[in-house]
């Protein structure tokens, strides 16, 4: 679910260009996230002075965090659960056969 998906998080691009592709997180930005080696653009940077040279920079641009899909360092998406846990906060989980494996615990909700 594209919601869960934050910084550092594995994620895959399921449409689009790079589908296919895997990446890490780099940031995000409300509904729009930058990975790493995904979504690459070509800038041209003019020289400022006689002393530096023209180059070309390439940049990962946004995309969409509908457009991306959490998954494990292999590439093969995840499917992710969210629970109560016992102690009272939340946390993402996934299942890996019959086994339940725990992705990341959220927040803990205050209570006043």
């Amino acid at each position: 679910m594209s919601k869960w998906i934050k910084k550092d998080d594995h994620v895959v691009v399921i449409t689009g260009n790079d589908k296919g592709k895997v990446g890490i997180v780099l940031s995000r930005q409300g509904d729009r996230i930058i990975i790493k080696g995904v979504n690459i653009r070509k800038k041209h940077v003019k020289s400022k002075d006689r002393a530096a040279t023209s180059r070309i920079q390439e940049l990962e641009m946004l995309i969409h965090v509908s457009n991306a899909a959490l998954c494990n360092e292999e590439g093969k998406k995840l499917h992710v659960k969210m629970r109560a846990a016992s102690d009272g906060s939340k946390e993402l989980f996934y299942l890996d056969g019959n086994k339940e494996v725990v992705y990341r615990k959220l927040k803990k909700t205050s209570t006043h």
